[in-house]
């Protein structure tokens, strides 16, 4: 059995050093899920790899694309499948590496092809939520779908208003729409987690921040001005600083922003992450000690 050890956890927690110290030691090669990193204009403002982290170990998806290329998580998924198939010709461990969630997910689980909300169906629920209340949302599950009414959060409402509205769209019921892509992965999955005190994870932010302003973040979206209408800018980091090069925003008061939108998107990868069972932690700063134990646990996820 081929294994995977997907690296995650919030930005600026350290991922990028994990990954590389993980692929020296398995001797093998790094896949990046993290989105903003394909992109070969943006390296200062994504806290790409530099060139001597990109020598300590092969990495693929870091700069591969033009800001200007169109680029789908489909895409992602198909491509980087592939790129895996093609490694693990070669090795029996590859490193997955990025704090973009559902790019990850894609890599690990598969896309599930579900439709997007419909707005009326949405109404029409949330009328039931608010007239009949949540029992009204749990009966229709049980009665289209008691297969997922045995799995699902059943307090949750948006979880059964998601449920309902797939199943009221394509007739079919919502749990086997989700099982499909799941058992398509021939390889074992194994998470690592960095994780730190959520104000020592902050003061790293805004250091990483100032440290990418000295290493020519502004030079690097002054440079990109003319594409700042493209989705890829639209971006913490570029985005602010957009403004700033608009007269909208002082300097000062753009980098305050970058800090505090980054600072607001580890949030919403905490939450994201802690809502899983599967990450094995390690500390930030972590020892060398720390490291081997976690090579020992990992031998033991292995599945040979």
């Amino acid at each position: 059995m081929k294994n995977l050890i997907s690296v995650v956890g919030p930005t600026g927690i350290g991922k990028t050093k994990l990954a590389i110290d993980l692929a020296k030691h398995f001797n093998t090669e790094i896949v990046s899920c993290d989105s903003r990193q394909f992109f070969k204009e943006m390296k200062i403002g994504t806290a790409s790899p530099s060139e001597e982290e990109l020598a300590e170990a092969t990495h693929h998806f870091i700069g591969n694309l033009s800001v200007e290329d169109y680029y789908s998580i489909g895409q992602y998924e198909e491509d980087a499948l592939q790129k895996l198939n093609e490694l693990f010709k070669n090795y029996n461990t590859v490193i997955l590496v990025g704090g973009s969630m559902m790019y990850e997910k894609a890599i690990i689980e598969g896309l599930n092809d579900l439709p997007e909300a419909d707005a009326e169906n949405q109404e029409k629920l949330q009328k039931l939520l608010e007239q009949e209340g949540i029992e009204k949302l749990q009966k229709i599950v049980k009665d289209l779908d008691p297969e997922y009414a045995e799995v699902v959060d059943i307090h949750n409402h948006r979880r059964l208003l998601r449920a309902i509205d797939v199943i009221w769209q394509t007739n079919k019921k919502y749990s086997e729409q989700i099982a499909v892509s799941q058992d398509s992965r021939d390889f074992n999955v194994i998470r690592i987690g960095i994780e730190a005190p959520r104000e020592e994870l902050y003061d790293r932010i805004n250091r990483r921040v100032d440290i990418m302003m000295e290493k020519g973040l502004l030079d690097e979206v002054k440079g990109l001005e003319k594409f700042k209408g493209l989705t890829a800018l639209n971006t913490v980091g570029y985005s602010e600083l957009f403004k700033y090069f608009d007269g909208e925003w002082d300097l000062d008061f753009a980098v305050s922003e970058i800090k505090k939108n980054s600072r607001r998107y580890a949030k919403r990868q905490l939450t994201w992450y802690r809502r899983a069972d599967d990450i094995h932690y390690l500390q930030l700063g972590y020892s060398q000690q720390d490291f081997e134990n976690l090579i020992l646990w990992i031998d033991d996820q292995f599945q040979k």
